[in-house]
């Protein structure tokens, strides 16, 4: 039996799942299992989203350490 997409709830087959892993530290915070269109959709969201974080912290500045 498939298991189930944790976005959608569908069920999902090994060969189709992706895996979504979350670590801080090297301490894992969450692991979700998502369907080829939740992972699709969790890919868009993040690049949104760290798209916009770039341009928010882009004040020309430029750091030499």
């Amino acid at each position: 039996m498939a298991e189930a997409c944790d976005s959608c709830g569908d069920p999902v087959g090994d060969a189709l799942a992706r895996t979504v892993r979350l670590s801080v530290d090297r301490s894992q915070v969450d692991v979700q299992r998502l369907c080829p269109e939740c992972f699709a959709d969790w890919v868009n969201r993040y690049d949104q989203e760290m798209r916009q974080r770039r341009d928010e912290d882009d004040d020309g500045t430029i750091i030499v350490d």
